[in-house]
């Protein structure tokens, strides 16, 4: 977990040096993306609040993704974190938004979505938002730490 509080922790300053604000609409990771960057001191500074969206009533409610995106693509897709990412950035009021979706085992994989597969959305304040998805490999706290440093990876390298 040291790599992950030295990616927040940069990324922390970077937030701050550009007077940015941040924000998550999580599910696989359980909010875990969030924990990473409070644990970062002065992080009240950048970060104001996240969302824990695990089920889809969560997602539809906290974060506004759509009942069709839902039901015909799965919390695991593109239009999904899409909408998670676009709902918390302006539900949050953030200059950036962190959406995370994804299988992380050991179970509830399938073919087309096996299990690793993680989809990711940033969702910038230009009102632009970029998509990816990923297929990590190794256990249930593996993906969902590779998940993490992959998130804040992805906005430190965009900012610097």
């Amino acid at each position: 977990m040291d790599h992950l509080y030295s990616l927040a922790k940069q990324l922390g300053d970077v937030l701050a040096d550009a007077q940015l604000t941040i924000t998550t609409a999580e599910s696989c990771t359980g909010g875990g993306i969030a924990y990473c960057l409070t644990d970062v001191a002065g992080s009240s500074q950048w970060f104001h609040q996240a969302f824990v969206t695990y089920s889809n009533d969560a997602k539809q409610r906290l974060v506004k993704v759509p009942d069709m995106a839902l039901e015909q693509y799965g919390a695991v897709s593109e239009p999904v974190v899409m909408a998670m990412a676009e709902g918390a950035r302006e539900r949050a009021n953030a200059d950036v938004a962190i959406a995370v979706s994804g299988v992380a085992g050991p179970s509830g994989g399938s073919e087309e979505k096996p299990v690793g597969t993680v989809w990711f959305a940033w969702a910038w304040r230009e009102d632009e938002t970029e998509t990816e998805v990923c297929h990590f490999d190794g256990h249930r706290r593996q993906v969902r730490e590779q998940t993490i440093a992959h998130a804040l990876g992805h906005v430190l390298n965009r900012l610097q």
